[in-house]
């Protein structure tokens, strides 16, 4: 992992160095413990920085959308002949180029206007598993050691396999390495061990009855207290105004309804058909430990099944609601 990190480091001083992005989205040390945060960095020399570990949660995407369509607003103040593009860099694993490939087939940039940085993933740690694995305790110190964590706490030192607290998207994730890259740091890592389980729960949940199944849903969004943090998350919600916020019509209610959040929770969940890459940001920064994966994931296993297509996989193959084929499966369109 060192390895990868400097040779990460030399290859984002160099992309600045030689202008060939005006910014580079990465990761850096946290200010807690075991923890990696999103930086921006636009000098060369801030490139020693970057950190690429098993704490790197966040989905990057996210940024280098927001900062290529801010910029494009900005740029509309600007004369016609002054106006200039701006090329954002990011380090990307298997989820965040799935991501990127989706908001280059949904025409949010070019691909002129991002530099992909490949990294291999062999997962993130679930904060939340680490929590509860330390029974709540504050950790002081701690390292990764080899596939354990090494951790200080109040307590006394401990030593957790990482694999004990993998995000469960990490677990079952297919697409650990990058999807496209400009250029890729280090070898590709190993295969995941649960892959080949991926759709394991949604099957065994959708084998239940249906009253079990809405029982599920209503018992997790009850938790749910509007927060939209899976929404600002998101690397697929960009829309300029969300539907939550619209008041003409108005779609959503701004109490505390119970239907009001079930709507909201629906409503995206379907925005995300043929869009979700399984990238667990919306579930990291749910304060509430929403499920919402079993419900996402349900999403892309029918899209698979359906129209076996798998969510920014490839370039040559458009998210199945944006396209159409002659063929396409419509044993589910109701004839009277």
């Amino acid at each position: 992992m060192e390895n990868i990190e400097k040779k990460l480091r030399e290859e984002a001083k160099r992309l600045l160095e030689e202008k060939r992005v005006d910014a580079l989205v990465g990761y850096e040390a946290g200010t807690l413990p075991l923890t990696a945060t999103p930086c921006f960095i636009t000098n060369p020399e801030d490139a020693d920085k970057l950190v690429w570990n098993a704490f790197c949660t966040q989905n990057l995407a996210k940024y280098v959308h927001d900062l290529i369509s801010q910029h494009r607003e900005a740029q509309k103040r600007v004369k016609p002949e002054d106006r200039k593009k701006k090329v954002v860099g990011v380090v990307a694993r298997g989820c965040t180029t799935r991501s990127l490939v989706l908001h280059l087939q949904e025409r949010q940039y070019g691909r002129d206007e991002v530099v992909i940085i490949g990294v291999p993933c062999t997962g993130y740690v679930d904060r939340k598993a680490l929590t509860a694995v330390l029974d709540g305790a504050d950790i002081r110190e701690g390292s990764l050691s080899g596939d354990k964590l090494v951790i200080q706490t109040a307590a006394g030192q401990k030593e957790v396999p990482l694999a004990d607290v993998l995000a469960d998207n990490c677990r079952t994730c297919k697409f650990n390495n990058p999807v496209i890259s400009d250029v890729m740091i280090g070898e590709p890592a190993p295969a995941m061990a649960g892959a080949a389980e991926e759709y394991a729960e949604v099957e065994a949940f959708a084998n239940l009855p249906t009253e079990e199944r809405w029982a599920y849903f209503t018992k997790e969004m009850s938790k749910c207290i509007r927060c939209y943090a899976c929404r600002q998350a998101c690397p697929s919600c960009y829309c300029k105004i969300c539907f939550v916020e619209q008041t003409q019509p108005q779609w959503v209610g701004l109490g505390e309804d119970a239907t009001d959040t079930q709507v909201f929770q629906f409503m995206r969940l379907y925005h995300m058909v043929g869009r979700c890459v399984d990238c667990g940001s919306c579930i990291s920064v749910c304060p509430m430990g929403v499920d919402l994966r079993k419900f996402l994931k349900k999403l892309d296993k029918d899209a698979f099944d359906f129209f076996g297509n798998r969510a920014g996989a490839s370039l040559d193959d458009p998210p199945p609601l944006s396209t159409f084929k002659e063929h396409d499966p419509e044993e589910f369109i109701y004839n009277p």
